[in-house]
């Protein structure tokens, strides 16, 4: 997989302003698998999206008129759904192959709907909901709360409590209210991510799964639980010395992690073995 992808997708995070970020991001992730994909298509796919909805709203629509028109182009005209029968497929987690076969998962069905609803003037925002990703729009007393997976259906507060209980079963739930706070293209971007090396990881691609893993220390270089991560994948692929790094790194940012007795074992145990092979 492309090792320059972690790098460019560093060089993203450091210029924020840029147009179409979590679009460019969710595209550069797609590099890991198809090194050789141009991105301007995919954009410019996006603009025309975009246009064929502003040109059927005219210049007076009202913000359900816009988000009504939005849900006609992209669930309708365009055919976009959830891929509900290969939900564990890759490709899901890969905006290039989303746009082009029209299937994918609530977060990559989630970012084509935040980047032509933002080319609308829509104050569309992710929602990084338990389970299952989500749009919202804020609207007078509350927020429109939207699925992308399921054709732009609103969902009231009776389905996201229906959604809670999916994955909290018999443990007590957070408000709905609570969980319902706008994620940014870092956070979103570091979920699809997250989606990928669990793929990755469960079929033992280890070569994989570490370049995602990269991919992840790239967009968020402190996140504890995933230095520790790959920490034990550099040392199954016996990668020692990196692998000792991450430990070290990790137990910096958290030394009092309920893990952390044990990674300090692991630490010793890899120092003894590095000096054993050299």
């Amino acid at each position: 997989m492309d090792t320059g992808v972690a790098a460019k997708l560093r060089r993203l995070m450091a210029n924020p302003d840029q147009g179409s970020m979590l679009a460019r991001g969710a595209l550069e992730i797609a590099r890991l698998e198809y090194p050789d994909l141009e991105l301007d298509g995919y954009l410019r796919r996006l603009d025309e999206y975009a246009q064929r909805a502003r040109i059927a709203a005219g210049e007076n629509a009202t913000l359900t008129d816009r988000v009504l028109i939005l849900n006609r182009v992209l669930f309708q005209e365009e055919g976009y759904a959830g891929n509900l029968q290969e939900y564990y497929d890759p490709r899901n987690s890969f905006l290039n192959e989303v746009m082009d076969r029209k299937l994918g998962l609530p977060i990559t069905l989630s970012i084509v709907y935040l980047e032509v609803g933002q080319r609308l003037a829509l104050p569309v925002h992710g929602v990084s909901f338990p389970g299952h990703f989500l749009v919202k729009i804020p609207v007078q007393g509350g927020a429109l709360v939207l699925d992308p997976f399921d054709s732009g259906r609103s969902l009231d507060e009776d389905d996201l409590e229906e959604q809670l209980d999916q994955v909290y079963g018999e443990e007590p739930a957070p408000p709905v209210t609570h969980l319902l706070d706008a994620a940014g293209p870092r956070e979103i971007l570091v979920r699809i991510l997250r989606n990928l090396k669990g793929l990755y990881l469960q079929r033992n691609q280890l070569e994989k799964g570490l370049a995602v893993m990269n991919c992840v220390l790239a967009v968020a270089p402190d996140l504890a639980s995933e230095l520790r991560d790959r920490g034990k994948v550099l040392e199954r692929l016996e990668c020692l010395r990196p692998a000792l790094e991450d430990y070290h790194r990790y137990l910096e940012l958290v030394p009092d992690a309920p893990d952390s007795d044990a990674v300090r074992q692991d630490m010793i145990r890899l120092q003894h073995d590095a000096m054993r092979i050299h």
